[in-house]
């Protein structure tokens, strides 16, 4: 009986690590709230959850999420144990506050079919298939926060062009990719909206070493 039970679970979990789904890079979103808030304002009112409807405007880029991708793009989503547990990364909400707050009063939708808040929205779509590079809640959050910290590209592009929340000038495309280039040995993607930047994206591999060149968009 007993060798009949382990050859079940080893039966199991060969079945589990192949069916579970691979990627080949991970994209790290970065939003302009200047841009976001101005097309979310728009589409309805302020809110509590909305962080764009602080007395205090955000001049730095926000974290929209960190996605296991596919060269062709898109990628996988919600994967094995997309349960979200607040209580797992509590002690990252002040972090949370300020570089991943929500810039939208809709809630996103959940794996279970549901809605919750981004957090709980990024953790189960795109965290969950992060496996085995990122192996369970705290370290996906921990992990995106390092790199957001560790490629500050608000600091970056402020020391270069003086860019800040109330910045009104105008750059060009080839100049901004450039800076970014020259400053990490990587091309960003830019993601525009009526003229303005909306979404900066930066491409890692799976030993979270920046990539050179970003292939095809990832979804949202």
């Amino acid at each position: 009986m007993a060798v009949l039970l382990l050859l079940w679970l080893a039966a199991l979990l060969a079945s589990s690590s192949a069916s579970a789904p691979g990627f080949d890079y991970f994209v790290l979103a970065l939003q302009w709230p200047g841009t976001v808030c101005r097309s979310s304002a728009a589409g309805g009112p302020c809110c509590s959850s909305n962080a764009c409807c602080r007395s205090d405007r955000i001049g730095w880029f926000t974290i929209h999420g960190l996605w296991p991708s596919y060269a062709h793009g898109n990628g996988p989503t919600c994967c094995n144990n997309p349960d979200f547990d607040m209580a797992k990364i509590s002690n990252l909400t002040m972090e949370f506050q300020k570089y991943w707050p929500s810039l939208y009063c809709s809630t996103p939708s959940l794996c279970s079919g549901g809605h919750g808040s981004l957090w709980a929205h990024e953790w189960e779509k795109h965290g969950t298939c992060s496996y085995p590079v990122i192996q369970d809640e705290y370290s996906y959050f921990s992990t995106t926060l390092h790199l957001y910290s560790s490629y500050n590209v608000t600091a970056m592009l402020a020391s270069k062009f003086s860019i800040g929340a109330d910045d009104g000038s105008r750059y060009l495309v080839a100049d901004l990719v450039a800076t970014v280039r020259s400053s990490f040995g990587a091309s960003p993607l830019l993601l525009c909206e009526g003229g303005s930047l909306q979404e900066l994206r930066l491409c890692f591999d799976k030993d979270l070493k920046v990539l050179c060149e970003v292939h095809q968009p990832a979804f949202l």
